[in-house]
């Protein structure tokens, strides 16, 4: 995570969500060119991954041997793969696959992040250095040798792949959360709301959670396509999601390995991954600019 993120957590006060914020987001990605095209992107790949089976021309698993590599033309978008079938199709219906890795993934390491981030910064000392030394333990693994490790020693599957996103994003949230709770607990207010003798259970869910966990979801959405690429990847290599699932890494896999008879299908797994990462990176980078008190002045 970078410095931004966190500086994001710090500096952007909790303000009640209602119609004067949702008005002040829907005229920000008016006035955004980028942002708006962000949003039409996720909810482009939002749409195929809720409705891929019901829009897909053709049956993703359905093996067509005598329609093996035709190149893309009306009735084949994207053209086929070596077995015939409609890579299209298989881009739709993976929608399904990354975003449901991505999303699940992100929210579990959210709440774990949440919760210890919370105990790290409010909690005794002791605790905070102990569990400073597990987020910092954990974090320093690279995620694609972590990612590959888990993979040999447990098998490719996606609740390992699972695994290993929540295992990397947990401290990296928790860090997050830690500094911000620790920047919030020693203001003012807090220190006035203790001394009336308010329980911490109490400070943490009404008072401090608030300020922290609306930019929180911003960064975490940003993370989103991270996630997805791991997964492409790992699957690229051979560790991720097992066939016959129309992964983008699986289909990205396929390609290359005809990419001499269909370089199509290599450009077709590749265009997801950039739609995706693309319209997650400018609407989160639009909304955490909306969430700057600085910036929400001038709207």
């Amino acid at each position: 995570m970078s410095v931004q993120h966190s500086d994001a957590l710090i500096a952007a006060p909790a303000d009640p969500a209602g119609p004067g914020l949702l008005a002040g987001v829907l005229r920000r990605l008016r006035s955004d060119p980028l942002g708006l095209l962000g949003l039409l992107l996720v909810l482009l790949v939002l749409f195929c991954a809720l409705f891929g089976p019901a829009i897909a021309p053709y049956d993703p698993f359905k093996i067509r041997v005598m329609d093996r590599f035709i190149a893309p033309s009306l009735p084949h978008l994207f053209g086929t793969d070596n077995i015939g079938r409609d890579v299209f199709s298989r881009v739709v219906v993976g929608s399904r696959i990354a975003l449901g890795v991505g999303g699940f993934s992100i929210a579990v390491a959210l709440v774990l992040g949440l919760i210890l981030g919370l105990c790290a910064g409010y909690g005794p000392r002791w605790l905070d250095n102990l569990l400073l030394l597990v987020f910092d333990s954990v974090y320093s693994f690279p995620t694609v040798i972590l990612g590959l490790t888990v993979m040999t020693l447990l098998g490719a599957s996606t609740a390992n792949l699972i695994l290993v996103v929540v295992v990397v994003q947990t401290p990296a949230y928790a860090r997050l959360i830690r500094t911000a709770t620790l920047a919030t607990k020693s203001s003012e207010y807090i220190l006035a709301i203790r001394s009336l003798g308010t329980s911490p259970a109490r400070i943490l869910l009404v008072h401090i959670l608030p300020n922290i966990v609306g930019p929180l979801f911003i960064i975490a959405s940003m993370d989103i396509p991270s996630v997805i690429t791991l997964e492409a990847g790992l699957t690229y290599l051979g560790m991720g999601i097992p066939p016959p699932a129309p992964s983008w890494g699986r289909i990205l896999l396929e390609g290359f390995e005809s990419i001499r008879d269909a370089p199509w299908i290599v450009v077709a797994g590749g265009i997801p991954l950039i739609i995706t990462t693309l319209g997650f990176t400018f609407l989160g980078e639009s909304l955490r600019d909306l969430l700057d008190p600085r910036l929400r002045r001038i709207l």
